[in-house]
């Protein structure tokens, strides 16, 4: 396709230069500190690990307990109350 005639503004447009100013230099960069914030919710769950750690995986009192039961032959479980916890493990895993 060709177009008769002139266009406005286009021959304008493109026979122009824009001058470019040149930049002399930069500021001078201000070096900080890093700096380090723990939020009061991480705070908690620090104490609350502490605590944690110091709490012994064996209830000591409970084995010695049940150890003297079954010493002394006092010790007696259902066989029905250990299949429902048996039962009641499995669906609550399933879940």
């Amino acid at each position: 396709m060709k177009i008769w005639g002139d266009i406005p503004k286009i021959p304008g447009i493109y026979d122009r230069q824009q001058n470019v100013k040149k930049i002399n230099g930069t500021p001078a960069a201000v070096s900080r500190k890093d700096e380090l914030s723990i939020s009061g919710q991480a705070k908690d769950y620090q104490a609350v690990l502490r605590a944690l750690k110091n709490v012994p995986d064996i209830r000591q009192d409970k084995v010695d307990e049940l150890s003297e039961k079954y010493g002394s032959g006092s010790y007696d479980i259902s066989g029905r109350d250990i299949a429902d916890k048996i039962i009641k493990s499995v669906i609550d895993r399933k879940v």
